[in-house]
């Protein structure tokens, strides 16, 4: 995390953000292909339903535009807050997978949730 923080930092230009992360992401392409191929799991895309598709390209926007915003932060932000915000989004997929999923988490796992929301807001506070 540190790492990618100076990494972004360093670049001294914006348009180097998105480089590197176009670069990120091909290697992630790379490295989940070979894992796919390895494990026998690969099939013919085209076959997946519209609405595969749909909910695929909607999570990749969604992805790519969490990046973008990211690095971004990191580039005008302090590491220690923006990377917990980041993480703050376990609660929201813990709220969500409660509301639209039926998920039910015990209450040792809600407490994880809820320490993860305080920590955020914690950190986020002004000294």
């Amino acid at each position: 995390m540190a790492r990618t923080a100076d990494s972004v930092r360093n670049t001294g230009h914006h348009h180097h953000d998105h480089r590197a992360t176009l670069i990120r992401t091909a290697v992630i392409i790379v490295v989940l292909a070979g894992f796919v191929v390895a494990t026998g799991k690969w099939s013919n895309p085209w076959a997946l339903q519209t609405k595969t598709w749909l909910f695929l390209a909607l999570s990749g926007l969604a992805t790519g535009a969490s990046w973008v915003c990211y690095f971004r932060a990191l580039k005008i932000g302090d590491a220690s807050k923006v990377a917990p915000v980041d993480k703050f989004s376990l609660v929201l997929v813990a709220i969500f997978a409660f509301v639209f999923l039926g998920e039910r988490p015990g209450a040792r796992e809600w407490l994880g949730i809820l320490m993860v929301g305080a920590g955020v807001v914690v950190l986020g506070l002004k000294k």
